[in-house]
């Protein structure tokens, strides 16, 4: 982020970064939306069943700061926090986060720094989502900056799931008992159940419905020309 002047103070630099981290959700939330309606016009379907997005709070980013045994400045906070600006797509089946995360990795101007796939390989707690970080420019008077974004994608089951896992230990510093940690992972393992499940009843109805269809239009009588 080179076109943030040196000369400002630390509060102006903070201001000026949060503008762009700011600027830089609403580019990927546009993008999302575009790709959505794109894919609802052209397969009838909906992949996103909704999208939220956030700013990091500057208690949570000077928190993560002394975490990490930084410094707290601006030059931290953009070169070791890439989670800033986060965007959540939630949607319906496991496949579709794959399709979503390839659609956004085609754009021109997305540039995907790295990518964590918690779905192949989940947390030891059974945490499951799709993690990328991609840098987006936001473009100023005096040119793009390229601006970090972290982009979550999940289903509807992992998303329940991690929102009250979340809320359970959200302001809390004590490390869970082991056998807490095992009853995170036996829902977190219902919870992958219930998708699969769900996947495949989605599969099996749209499957009869092909069926169906065919039927129909095999039952249909030829029409006649009346000359």
């Amino acid at each position: 982020m080179e076109n943030i002047p040196k000369n400002y103070d630390q509060i102006d630099q903070w201001k000026s970064l949060m503008f762009l981290y700011s600027s830089a959700l609403k580019e990927i939330n546009v993008k999302i939306e575009i790709l959505n309606n794109e894919f609802i016009q052209i397969y009838n379907y909906n992949p996103i069943e909704h999208v939220k997005s956030r700013l990091k709070t500057p208690e949570s980013i000077v928190k993560k700061l002394k975490r990490m045994g930084a410094e707290v400045n601006v030059v931290n906070m953009t070169e070791k926090i890439s989670d800033i600006a986060g965007i959540r797509i939630i949607c319906s089946f496991t496949s579709d986060i794959y399709q979503i995360a390839d659609m956004i990795s085609r754009q021109r101007d997305v540039t995907v720094l790295y990518i964590k796939d918690y779905i192949k390989n989940p947390k030891p707690n059974g945490y499951k989502s799709y993690h990328m970080v991609v840098t987006i420019p936001v473009y100023l008077t005096d040119g793009p900056v390229e601006t970090k974004v972290e982009i979550q994608i999940r289903t509807v089951a992992m998303d329940f799931w991690a929102s009250l896992e979340h809320k359970i230990y959200y302001k809390s510093d004590f490390e869970a008992p082991d056998y807490l940690q095992r009853e995170l992972k036996a829902c977190a393992d219902v919870v992958d159940m219930l998708d699969a499940k769900m996947f495949s009843l989605n599969q099996a109805i749209l499957e009869w419905n092909r069926r169906d269809d065919g039927k129909q239009e095999e039952k249909e009588p030829e029409k006649s020309e009346i000359t």
